[in-house]
């Protein structure tokens, strides 16, 4: 038996089934590149390690809403043709949407299928290893998000074992967790939304405050969504963004669909019995310790907030537009002394929620493209690294690249790329 790491990749990739171009991934992202390259008549293969649009089913809680309105819905091919564009769809309505999607696609996919590796070839083109086999591709698109292991933080472990821990992505309904206080961590879209989903079925709430910013629902008779769009907002690029690549790290800014969409505002909830604290620290001696910044982010988040109104005013005034008066954002409440620990076993906390993200895994992917973060370099979805892709990344391109309303762009813009790398391999052959 050989021994020889080269011979033995030769034997794999010579019984190994070839394909154009192999997706990894099988959300919206995969199943948009897919559109696009079978319109292109493209040969590929869609691999998926459990099923496709997974997340959207397994990894949202009970109550989740879109917050972004329903008219951004706009998959390649199947956009939004329900009868309430300016609302956000519930959970089973999004999951619809996505069914009728996944039928219309019809994406060649292989389900329930791991990706172990992915290695370039001497010869050119990829192996691509996975648990049902290997294949071979002459271009591949990475399109599994950038959200793969949830952040908990080594503290945890610490926790008193009577205590129940669940990450974001794992929360499903106040009534799933065990009696008593809640502990929240994070305040991005998924660390308030779920604070005011519990804080709304009447459990005791208590809140550790990050640096996420927020932004209004409506602003002067219109949702901020629209107003923005207006704005051409959504068409900026990366490279034309104040931050640059920076943006792709700004946390997302909360606000919410729920009920017909609504501001989210933790000074309210403070007011009607929500704890806030700043972000946590440590935990030592039965006592979570805080950074004493409660004040400090609620206060950006604040000016954030007027600031993004600021804009929708000067375009207002600069277009003569018509429209209900400005306003700014005042404080319903304010932090007094800052609040650096809390008792576990005092305050009867029998749950914690991490809600503080994610982290890009792509160590099954051997290519140098990777930055000390672990992210990949590209631009536009396109590496340095011949034939390899990504798609579907927060700010791949613009600020939609991640979602339902920019990916579809994105796809087409990569799948012209491939076509025209396929078309000159044609010529030169």
């Amino acid at each position: 038996m050989s021994t020889n790491p080269n011979e033995t990749q030769a034997t794999a990739t010579a019984s190994a089934k070839h394909y154009s171009v192999i997706v990894v991934g099988g959300g919206q992202a995969g199943l948009s590149m897919s559109y696009y390259l079978k319109q292109a008549g493209i040969d590929h293969l869609v691999i998926e390690k459990h099923t496709v649009t997974h997340t959207w089913r397994s990894q949202r809680w009970d109550a989740f809403c879109l917050v972004t309105p329903n008219w951004q819905c706009a998959l390649p091919g199947y956009p939004y043709q329900g009868n309430d564009p300016h609302g956000f769809m519930k959970k089973d309505e999004i999951t619809a949407y996505l069914d009728g999607f996944i039928r219309m696609v019809n994406a060649p996919v292989l389900e329930h299928t791991e990706v172990r590796r992915v290695k370039p070839q001497e010869q050119g083109g990829y192996l691509v290893s996975t648990t049902q086999g290997d294949f071979t591709a002459g271009q591949v698109v990475v399109a599994s998000g950038g959200y793969h292991t949830p952040i908990v933080p080594r503290m945890a472990e610490r926790l008193p074992a009577g205590i129940r821990q669940v990450q974001s992505s794992e929360y499903r309904s106040p009534q799933a967790l065990p009696e008593g206080g809640v502990l929240v961590v994070g305040s991005g879209q998924s660390g308030a939304q779920i604070a005011e989903d519990l804080h709304l079925a009447g459990r005791k709430v208590f809140l550790a405050v990050g640096q996420a910013p927020r932004c209004a629902r409506f602003y002067r008779g219109r949702d901020v969504v629209d107003w923005l769009a207006d704005m051409q907002y959504y068409d900026m690029a990366v490279q034309e963004h104040p931050l640059r690549e920076g943006v792709r790290d700004n946390t997302n800014h909360y606000v919410t669909g729920r009920d017909g969409g609504r501001d989210i505002d933790l000074r309210k909830f403070a007011t009607e019995g929500m704890e806030l604290f700043g972000a946590l620290e440590d935990f030592h001696d039965g006592k979570l310790r805080f950074t004493p910044n409660l004040k400090a982010n609620l206060d950006d988040a604040d000016d954030t907030y007027n600031r993004i109104n600021a804009s929708i005013d000067k375009y207002i005034d600069k277009h003569g537009i018509s429209a209900p008066g400005a306003s700014a954002y005042a404080p319903v409440w304010t932090p007094g002394e800052e609040r650096w620990a809390l008792d576990l076993a005092q305050a009867g906390i029998g749950a914690i929620v991490w809600c503080i993200g994610f982290r890009p895994d792509f160590s099954w992917l051997e290519a140098p493209v990777f930055n000390g973060r672990g992210y990949p370099g590209h631009v536009r979805g396109v590496t340095a690294q011949d034939g390899l892709y990504f798609l579907g990344l927060p700010w791949l391109h613009t600020w939609g690249s991640g979602r339902f309303s920019g990916v579809a762009r994105d796809a087409e813009y990569l799948a012209a790329m491939i076509g025209g790398k396929l078309g000159a391999q044609a010529l030169a052959a």
